[in-house]
């Protein structure tokens, strides 16, 4: 049975890796977040709301380089600075998506903002993992 498991985490390792970073981001995410809206913030007010959701996008991409890099695609990268800004700009694109997302269910459709956060997790966790695949951490010739 273990050494099923460990030919299956070897086959898989980049995605199950990514899956454990995705859900420690999200934590990150959250709790930033939900520590905004819970003290300061107020979720019902359009320009706090998305206050709050970059807040905790920022605190969340600081994390998510680091375990990225070092744990899930394992970069060997000596431009680090290019590195950092294309996942910070791939990052970016992942951000306007979320802010599209709680816009949507919270202020237009008058949906709660906790549940539109987790809704809006899954679908920025898929996008930073196409983006950091096939943008950021794709392997080079050069060496960068």
């Amino acid at each position: 049975m273990w050494n099923t498991c460990v030919k299956i985490y070897r086959k898989y390792e980049e995605i199950i890796n990514y899956l454990i970073a995705g859900v420690l981001t999200t934590l990150v995410s959250l709790a930033a977040y939900y520590g905004c809206v819970l003290t300061v913030l107020d979720p019902l007010d359009g320009v706090q709301l998305q206050a709050a959701n970059v807040i905790s996008w920022i605190l969340a991409v600081a994390f998510a380089y680091g375990i990225n890099r070092g744990f899930v695609f394992k970069s060997k990268s000596k431009n680090r600075l290019s590195e950092a800004l294309r996942f910070v700009g791939s990052r970016v694109t992942t951000l306007f998506m979320d802010m599209a997302v709680m816009y949507v269910f919270v202020t237009l459709l008058k949906g709660n903002d906790k549940i539109g956060k987790l809704f809006s997790q899954v679908v920025v966790m898929a996008g930073n993992y196409l983006l950091s695949k096939l943008f950021v951490f794709r392997k080079r010739k050069d060496g960068e």
